[in-house]
């Protein structure tokens, strides 16, 4: 399992500081915080061994909490002199060693820290955090997330935790709540110490049930301490408790290890601050990460040209040959590109000279720039080019949106760079550090906290802004090479497919879905009025009232005061998970009443709120989500601000979410999805002559599987049965997941599973050899021929049985998403030009348009008809059509 070690920077080097005597270097300059920092870069692969690594930084101004309480962090001490001088040295060396930083405004390093762990440890990585700062031990999650001491060079887990404050993690905030913090201003209750607030929540667990159990505390004078604090308490709570929700989307992949030596990099500033020993050390022993020696940055001579003036502007867009691929990069105040103001732009036409155009930097001394009329002009000559860009959708909504040009795409590389390993960061600055062992300026590096690209002085923003577009054009060639290499399909379907998919892209995401506000506001009372009355149900099935949303009470309510047979154990106690609870569903009526009270709270609090707020933030109430081509290894779609791809549907609080979703006056909302798509592609590929004749006949196959398993008086009865392993045998499931799914007995589904595999023997073998191709050729290929890589070189046996599943499943989903791409593509060709039809959502492999009432039928019937006949399969593809004003009664 891969490993995540996120840097608590300004805790760490502080403690570096402290930790070590007052050195000096020969010159007087204090360098005892800049020893330990290194040591500590030194030996990492040594102390731990880590895949991916960032350093989370602290912005500058107020956070979130500043504005909850304004005395957060008033009264810090001072910073020692010595301290304040070496900080921004040791700071400096984390980038341009070519370590990857997190920051961001509103929020401090905690915060950043706490983003990326549950993002990292959600994707199935083990984090560790460098810090030894008891706020962070909230977080401590034995199985997926941990601290490490640098100094000590320990592990602090769970049980450090309780064996230090007798407080287990996940309870952490609650004991801060109470205690307060002197260092960080934190008020807790007055007058409750570390004795106090350590036994009420050892006996009451969240300050919730403190005060809910205020009149059964013995001690008179904790009572009246509570009942004066309690409003601090819950400010308390509200200051110690870290966002996770900093960043909407985290790529890991972002985090790589440099791949050259980060120490050889800064070894000219190691040797002026004394810090010849460390050099020494990694010339003797090298590094316990592999990487290359730096290549020179001097080994090849880029030029950075300003062009400020019209006349030169001009000159240079004259000189550019004709038919010359040309790349595009914009610089602007927002990565919002809704809101975004450009800055400015740099172009290049070959592979040695970048220009910037500098339109608004707005800072004091700025000098004249290209006037917005004249950046018109330019950005319109060199449109009569090849244009490639790095992102093209993000360039191509700045340019419309403030220069009013919808811009011609040749080719776009961070969809090549996708296609050439859809399992690897897509970003610029990885593709450069990969393929050119070059370095980006980084962004943190050119603009300072707290202010835009429009601050940045011209001559600085003019390299960071040409070397994006240098290093875009160079991209984009040695792709088309390694490309080719592989496959010259791939740039093929690059040109055929995926860049014009961007425009589609760009139409959804303009066209947004309609919300009832209303409804949505009447479905958060009724959510809030459910919970209630299930919190009441519970409390009397329980016989006494609970924290239900605490694990640790409800599985001393279950396992204890109800004396159910526990069925799992894990570290921390008894498991209470949905498994566990299906499990005890007949054993007590409280188990139906907690598993729909979860669901409940989940619809509310994930699905409602959120998209109510998304909504009223448009005057339309149309959301406007924002979709990313390049965001599965797969390629599906993913979907972010919001996620609207996971909109529930199997419970009847899920379909009433649906239910806010509308059609605008006159028109009405069409679905049309494929119809088993993935086994249609199962019976093309493995060409099993029973699947292939019950599709080519229409006939039900999961009714046909049944038959063929269990005879023709039992199929109509064990249809489900079928159906279940179908589908599951797509997505590797094994007799242990099916016995799960089906609630029967493990020899049961392994017999079930032998049986299937002898009746279409076809099939087993078609399946076996995705697995052989994935493991002889370390990839597998989709229906367009898409690739997706595997590195079972370095893979232990459980992430090999795990790349096996992926691999077969790679096959089937990317498969899907080529055949409904394709559809896309030419459903939109078709209708970009009319207003009757609008693309608006798509999930997997559903289409949903926004379409004119009284042309509803006549260009669902047309779409229908480009879906099943997109691509010749050896069965025939379906698509079902359903219509309505609302997305619930779309099925």
């Amino acid at each position: 399992m891969k490993s995540l070690t996120i840097i608590d920077t300004f805790g760490f080097l502080f403690r570096s500081y402290y930790a070590l005597p007052p050195l000096k270097s020969k010159k007087g300059f204090p360098t005892g915080l800049l020893t330990g920092f290194m040591n500590f870069i030194s030996n990492i692969g040594k102390d731990f061994q880590t895949d991916y690594l960032v350093f989370a930084f602290d912005s500058k101004g107020d956070t979130f909490r500043n504005e909850i309480y304004k005395e957060y962090k008033a009264h810090r001490a001072e910073v020692p002199q010595d301290l304040l001088r070496q900080l921004p040295i040791a700071i400096n060396w984390v980038e341009k060693m070519g370590f990857k930083t997190a920051a961001k405004v509103g929020f401090e390093a905690d915060d950043i820290i706490a983003s990326i762990a549950y993002a990292a440890a959600k994707e199935g990585y083990i984090v560790r955090i460098v810090s030894h700062d008891k706020d962070l031990y909230q977080l401590i999650d034995d199985d997926k997330i941990f601290l490490f001491d640098p100094i000590k060079k320990t592990v602090i887990n769970e049980a450090q935790c309780i064996d230090k404050y007798g407080i287990e993690p996940k309870y952490f905030t609650e004991y801060q709540s109470l205690l307060g913090d002197s260092t960080d201003n934190i008020p807790g209750v007055k007058g409750v110490g570390e004795k106090t607030a350590k036994e009420l929540i050892m006996q009451y667990k969240t300050i919730d049930n403190v005060f809910a159990n205020i009149d059964t505390i013995e001690k008179p004078r904790w009572k009246k301490l509570l009942e004066e604090g309690k409003e601090m308490a819950y400010i308390s709570k509200k200051l110690v408790t870290l966002a996770k929700d900093a960043y909407d989307f985290v790529d890991i992949h972002e985090y790589s290890l440099p791949s050259e030596n980060p120490i050889l990099k800064i070894s000219d500033e190691l040797e002026e601050y004394d810090l010849n020993a460390i050099i020494k050390r990694v010339h003797n022993n090298g590094l316990n990460f592999k990487t290359q020696t730096p290549v020179s940055k001097n080994s090849v001579d880029y030029e950075y040209i300003l062009l400020n003036d019209k006349e030169s502007l001009f000159k240079v867009i004259s000189s550019i040959p004709s038919n010359s691929v040309v790349s595009l990069d914009t610089e602007t105040t927002s990565l919002d590109s809704q809101t975004a103001k450009i800055v400015g732009f740099s172009f290049c036409f070959n592979s040695t000279t970048a220009y910037y155009v500098p339109i608004a930097h707005t800072y004091l001394g700025a000098p004249v720039q290209i006037s917005i009329d004249d950046a018109k002009e330019a950005v319109n000559r060199l449109s009569n080019f090849k244009l490639i860009f790095q992102n093209f959708k993000y360039d191509y909504e700045i340019i419309k949106n403030n220069l009013g040009i919808s811009l011609k795409l040749y080719a776009d590389t961070m969809v090549m760079s996708w296609l050439f390993n859809p399992s690897e960061s897509s970003s610029l600055d990885f593709m450069a550090q990969k393929l050119f062992n070059h370095q980006m300026i980084t962004y943190s590096d050119t603009v300072k906290k707290d202010e835009t690209f429009a601050n940045v002085d011209i001559l600085q923003a003019c390299k960071y802004a040409s070397e994006d577009a240098l290093m875009t054009y160079k991209l984009y060639y040695k792709l088309l090479e390694l490309l080719n290499v592989q496959d010259q399909k791939l740039m093929e379907l690059a040109y055929s497919l995926e860049f014009p998919f961007i425009y589609i892209l760009l139409e959804m995401e303009k066209n947004g879905i309609k919300i009832d506000t209303k409804f949505l506001k009447e479905l958060e009372i009724k959510s809030t009025a459910k919970l209630k009355e299930l919190t009441q149900e519970i409390y009397l099935s329980a016989g006494v009232e609970f924290n239900i949303n605490s694990p640790k009470q409800l599985a001393n309510i279950l396992f204890e005061h109800l004396q159910l047979k526990s069925l799992k154990k894990t570290k921390s106690g008894f498991s209470t998970n949905e498994q566990v609870l299906h499990e005890l569903i007949n054993e007590h009526e409280i188990i139906a009443k907690i598993l729909e009270y979860r669901e409940v709270h989940k619809l509310h609090s994930t699905y409602i709120i959120p998209l109510y707020n998304y909504a009223i933030q448009n005057k339309d109430n149309r959301i406007h989500t924002s979709f990313l081509q390049t965001g599965t290894a797969t390629g599906r779609l993913s979907s972010k601000n919001p996620n609207l791809q996971n909109i529930p549907v199997r419970s009847e609080l899920g379909r009433e979410i649906r239910q806010a979703f509308i059609a605008q006056e006159g028109h009405v909302l069409v679905s049309i999805d494929y119809s088993q798509i993935e086994l249609r592609l199962l019976a093309h590929f493995s060409k099993d002559e029973s699947l292939v004749n019950a599709f080519n006949e229409d006939k039900d196959i999961h009714l046909q599987t049944a038959i063929k398993l269990f005879g023709t008086e039992d199929a109509h009865s064990k249809r489900d049965i079928a159906k279940t392993i179908n589908f599951g045998l797509i997505y590797g499931m094994g007799p242990k997941k099916l016995s799960q799914t089906l609630e029967i007995e493990y020899k049961v589904a392994k017999k079930y599973i032998d049986d299937y595999f002898k009746l279409f023997p076809t099939v087993k073998n078609y399946l076996k050899s995705i697995e052989d191709e994935a493991q002889n050729n370390h990839f597998v290929k989709t229906l367009l021929e898409r690739r997706r890589y595997f590195d079972f070189n370095s893979a232990n046996p459980m992430q090999k049985a795990g790349y096996l599943r992926e691999a077969v499943n790679s096959v089937f989903q990317g498969s899907a998403a080529d055949l409904i791409k394709l559809a896309m593509v030419k459903i939109y060709d078709k209708y970009k030009d009319t207003k009757d039809c609008k693309m608006l959502l798509q999930i997997h492999d559903e289409l949903v348009f926004e379409v004119k009432e009284d042309m509803a039928l006549e260009i669902s019937q047309d779409i229908v008809y480009i879906m099943e006949n997109i691509y010749k399969l050896s069965i025939p593809l379906k698509a079902k059509m359903h219509i309505s004003k609302k997305w619930s009664e779309l099925k």
